[in-house]
């Protein structure tokens, strides 16, 4: 970003809040919405309170600072889109980052890292209605499963009803599953090939119709054998999902190269790996990811 791109989108916001719509109608879009091999960027994490990257956990914090980054990995050949929260993919309206790029709005923002009802996790963010008024390629959600706690039912009706609304207005409908489960107080994702197979199944048949369903799930064991397990269970296209930063970045890379290698796999949807590498190098993180695809 440049020294005055913070001022002005904050003036913009104050005084032209309309220009955000215009900006929207503008846009170049891509070609399809999804299509070929994807690398998406995500920074949807700030709106449930999750703002750590690597051993700091505030990285994401800085909003300056991480639009410069989501700018830089935007700019980079191979980056076909973004997935975020409105108020950041409002940021890069204003900054011009969007035009040819697929982008997907972030749906249930409620279940807030840490809190007692995380599990209850309602639709916060964009709705069906607002993604197609701004012309976007699709919404987001994330579906954690937890078969001891009632307060999943309703979240897993909200993403079937979504998942139905989304094809209904031909959106792409990219859903995160997890089975998970909470040890001392904490709720934990659970990546056995057990588990991970069983919340691909289950978010492959939300809805009443499967036909603009995307799956993004974690890498498995080392993206091997484990990861062909899991994918084995369904048809519908698969995107990867980055994870945590790791501090070894060349093994990261690497159980990507191999899950990329199953049929039904399209591409990566990475945040904080490419957005915060623990060398700094962003664009470095996003070239080699690119590479890989």
């Amino acid at each position: 970003m440049r020294a005055g791109d913070l001022r002005s989108i904050t003036d913009t916001r104050a005084r032209n809040p309309g220009r955000i719509a215009e900006l929207a109608a503008a846009r170049r879009r891509p070609g399809s919405p999804l299509g070929g091999r994807e690398l998406i960027v995500a920074a949807d994490h700030p709106a449930r309170g999750s703002l750590g990257a690597g051993a700091d956990p505030m990285a994401m914090a800085d909003r300056a600072d991480l639009l410069t980054r989501l700018c830089e990995a935007l700019a980079r050949p191979g980056v076909t889109g973004v997935l975020g929260t409105a108020d950041i993919l409002e940021d890069l309206l204003l900054l011009g980052a969007l035009d040819h790029r697929s982008v997907f709005g972030s749906m249930n923002r409620g279940g807030l890292a840490g809190a007692s009802f995380e599990l209850d996790d309602r639709f916060t963010g964009y709705g069906v209605a607002s993604l197609a008024r701004f012309g976007f390629e699709g919404g987001k959600m994330l579906l954690r499963v937890d078969l001891a706690d009632d307060r999943t039912a309703p979240t897993l009706e909200a993403c079937a009803r979504a998942v139905s609304d989304l094809a209904e207005a031909g959106l792409v409908a990219m859903v995160e599953p997890f089975l998970s489960g909470r040890a001392a107080g904490v709720l934990r994702n659970d990546l056995s090939v057990e588990a991970a197979t069983k919340a691909l199944t289950i978010a492959a048949g939300l809805g009443n119709t499967s036909a603009y369903t995307w799956l993004k799930v974690p890498v498995i064991g080392d993206g091997g054998d484990d990861m062909a397990r899991v994918l084995g269970a369904t048809t519908l296209p698969t995107l990867l999902l980055g994870g945590e930063v790791s501090a070894d970045a060349e093994a990261t890379f690497a159980r990507w190269d191999k899950a990329l290698r199953h049929p039904t796999v399209r591409g990566l949807v990475v945040g904080r790996s490419l957005l915060y590498p623990p060398d700094g190098d962003v664009a470095g993180a996003v070239d080699t990811a690119a590479g890989i695809l």
